[in-house]
């Protein structure tokens, strides 16, 4: 075998040394962004490069970086222009910081397939930033309000492989460049709340995009929009309608015929605008809204926002509204129909004035659509308010104003099914200080909660989830959230108030519990400087679980299956009661079948073991969770604990040795309790539920009613009164005959009954559930009180 030639070894050489210097420059720029950080990361460094493959949010491949993840981590500082250098760098995610300065080019990057910069705090944007990035694909750099104001980005037009461009708030002023014909996959184009000006390019003809949002922009956009006829592929993936939003600008001319005929959109919004010409006929069941503004447009009275709205009665049509008619004018037809009419419209204002009146009074802040197409559905109003509709029609689903720039409504508008409940970005933004972090309440795997007070003084936690760090799975417990709260009320099961889809966030809005979850209570007490739950407490948030979910189980519209029951998704109010929360993985337990077969999901630890071994559930995979439950909140230990030996370490599998004999049960008692006697044999009762529940065979552990009526005397327990309380009645009984003891005891009742009030509900289970009245909602509470 011949010698390797010297220029093969120089060959070699060379590129040993190219690739360890691209490997010292990203070393070098990561650094560099570290000391631009205020605080970096705790394992972070900001002395040495070394091992910067290892620091928490950063992916590399061969050594070269190619992920930087630092999503809502209360950064503040700067972003160092070295991060331009980081050649194979895919996706950097920054959003939800308080990034100030300069936003760096990321120019030449020809690896950069996503950048997600959005809800920070910076003041600019270096010119050229987005230059030369051919393998982007997601630029999202919404809600940086402090911007300066700039154009948008024309360098955008090499990156042909766009398909999301959200630039909402981000200050972008003057026209857009005509480069929307480069964008073959561009589906989602966000310029909402800019002060965009201009008209609609005409290369957006030539566009995939399917959800467009260029809504109130401070001057407003000019020209017409016959831009709108060639843009046949406009669909919102938003509950697969597909919406068009142009309202509020200064848009003129005529609608564009064409948008009758697109077979994908749902819903157009050209309210606000100075559109002249024909009021179009939308086929069913395309929501048109052309009202307020449009002053020229057609003649049309009627509804400016029902389905086909336009052709009835536009501009141009049949009879003539002057003299010329010839021959009309001694039909008294038309006054006697006018009479009717006026006398409908007046009684319609009328029912109408006292029933908002009233449902004011009895719900405050949310209210119905009254139009027929959209019965069922929710929308929710600001208190807020300027006096500006949207012109949706019928007047009962409009969002109100906060403090709008611009003349109508500046709030993002969605119409739901199910009786689900929308609430406008700004609004959330106001309630909890533009997501302070003095807000904060907790994180979790998907996002962060916050806490906020509406205007009418109703507390709410926001969880605030991100679509980038959601993924299908996120995506999927969100709509599954939404899906099942929409159906379910119940005393003991969290509240949905609402929800957002703002970009690519998604938000939901609960009822806030300010005493925190179960867990925290159990085994971070100390830390967070609560009192140790007495037994007492323990056992009555335990009824309060099992009631919340018997009713998912068996006493709802359907039966549901929650799939992740443990502490951390019981909260508790300020009188310690508690409520099930967390639905994102509820599965519908669809009638007839014994088990539903699924993805593996719940937590470690509380997962029934048929459930681990087969992916199937039914509702006794929570009835195994909930004893699990029990068991710690008679141990105070953990469901998995590495701390302990291994013997140990699973709490189900020694509890449940424990239970083989009843005298090691007070061994295994929490430290914190007192138990007395009375406790004591509480407590086994407790503990021989929990051993039941967490049978290994799913056909032996009981039903959620079973635990309910163990629980209940437990927690209610009746005791006889004594002779005084007996005599604070003023009832002799032993002196009367059984009609007198009645009649004063009748006479009595008012002031008495107060004695009895109370929870008393625990002996009402499936088997003595009253009779429903007729026309009592279906979707309130259950039927008995639970």
């Amino acid at each position: 075998m011949e010698a390797p030639t010297p220029h093969l070894l120089l060959l070699l050489l060379f590129a040993v040394s190219l690739l360890t210097a691209t490997t010292a420059d990203d070393g070098a720029a990561m650094l560099a962004l570290a000391k631009s950080l205020s605080p970096p990361p705790s394992d972070w460094s900001t002395t040495s490069s070394t091992g910067y493959c290892k620091w928490s949010g950063v992916r590399c491949s061969s050594d070269r970086v190619s992920s930087i993840n630092l999503e809502d981590k209360s950064l503040s500082g700067g972003l160092a222009p070295e991060i331009s250098t980081l050649s194979e760098l895919k996706t950097i995610t920054l959003q939800r910081n308080k990034l100030t300065g300069k936003i760096p080019s990321f120019a030449k990057l020809a690896s950069l397939q996503e950048i997600y910069i959005d809800s920070n705090l910076f003041d600019g944007v270096e010119p050229g930033a987005f230059a030369g990035l051919t393998s982007l694909q997601i630029l999202s750099m919404s809600d940086n309000p402090n911007l300066s104001p700039w154009s948008f980005p024309s360098e955008l037009a090499e990156s042909t492989s766009l398909t999301t461009i959200y630039l909402d708030n981000t200050t972008i002023s003057g026209a857009l460049p005509d480069i929307f014909e480069n964008f073959a996959s561009l589906q989602n184009l966000r310029l909402s709340y800019n002060n965009i000006t201009g008209p609609l390019p005409p290369s957006l003809a030539k566009s995939s995009i399917q959800n467009l949002w260029i809504n109130n922009q401070l001057s407003g956009l000019s020209g017409s929009i016959e831009v709108l006829s060639g843009m046949t592929s406009l669909s919102q993936a938003w509950l697969q309608k597909n919406h068009l939003y142009l309202n509020d600008n200064n848009l003129t001319g005529d609608i564009p015929k064409v948008l009758t005929s697109m077979p994908s959109l749902n819903l157009i919004d050209v309210s606000n605008n100075n559109l002249t010409g024909e009021i179009l006929k939308f086929p069913d069941p395309v929501k048109f809204t052309y009202k307020p503004g449009n002053v020229l447009l057609g003649t049309d009275a009627g509804d400016s926002s029902s389905p086909g709205a336009g052709g009835k009665g536009g501009g141009g049509s049949g009879g003539s509204s002057g003299g010329g008619g010839g021959g009309g004018g001694g039909s008294k037809a038309p006054v006697i129909i006018g009479v009717i009419v006026a006398v409908l419209v007046f009684l319609a204002i009328l029912g109408f004035v006292v029933y908002k009146f009233v449902m004011k009074k009895k719900y405050g802040k949310f209210r119905r659509t009254t139009d027929p197409e959209n019965a069922g559905k929710v929308l929710v109003s600001d208190a807020a308010s300027n006096g500006n509709g949207n012109g949706h029609g019928g007047g009962a689903n409009n969002f109100n104003a906060l403090n709008s720039p611009s003349s109508g409504d500046n709030s993002e508008r969605f119409l739901l099914e199910g009786g689900s409940v929308t609430i406008p970005m700004e609004v959330l933004r106001q309630v909890t200080n533009n997501f302070s972090e003095a807000n904060i309440l907790g994180r979790g795997g998907f996002g962060v909660v916050y806490a906020g007070e509406l205007h009418d003084g109703t507390k709410t936690a926001v969880k605030r989830m991100e679509c980038s760090a959601m993924g299908n799975k996120g995506m999927n417990e969100f709509q599954a959230e939404i899906a099942v709260l929409t159906k379910v009320r119940h005393r003991h099961l969290v509240a949905l108030l609402g929800y957002c889809v703002n970009g690519n966030e998604r938000l939901l809005v609960y009822e806030y519990m300010p005493q925190g979850n179960l867990g925290q209570h159990l085994f971070e007490y100390g830390e967070l400087g609560y009192s140790p739950l007495t037994w007492k407490q323990r056992v009555s948030i335990a009824l309060d679980v099992a009631r919340g979910v018997e009713y998912l189980h068996s006493l709802a519209q359907q039966s549901f299956i929650h799939r992740d029951l443990k502490p951390s998704n019981i909260l508790l109010g300020d009188d310690m009661r508690a409520k099930v929360a967390d639905f994102g993985l509820v599965k519908n337990a669809p009638d007839g079948k014994y088990s539903v077969e699924t993805r593996l999901a719940g937590t470690f630890g509380y997962l029934a073991p048929e459930y681990a071994a087969t992916g199937r559930v039914t509702t006794k995979v929570d009835v195994y969770a909930f004893g699990v439950v029990l068991m710690e909140m008679i141990t105070g230990r953990k469901a998995l604990d590495d701390s302990l030996p291994d013997e140990r370490s699973h709490l189900v599998t020694w509890f449940r040795r424990i239970l083989i004999n009843k005298e090691n049960i007070p061994k295994a008692i929490d430290q914190t309790l007192e138990a007395d006697e009375e406790t004591l044999e509480s407590i086994h009762r407790v503990a021989e539920l929990a051993g039941h529940c967490t049978a290994r065979e799913p056909q032996q552990r009981p039903d959620m009613g079973h635990a309910v009526n163990v629980l209940g005397p437990l927690v209610e327990k009746w005791k006889p009164s004594c002779q005084e309380e007996e005599e604070s009645f003023g009832i002799d009984v032993n002196n009367m005959s059984l009609p007198q003891a009645l009649q004063r005891w009748q006479q009595n009742e008012g002031t008495s009954t107060s004695m009895f009030h109370g929870d008393f509900s625990y002996s009402q289970t499936q088997s003595s559930i009253p009779p429903k009245p007729s026309g009592f909602p279906n979707t309130f509470d259950s039927a008995d009180g639970r």
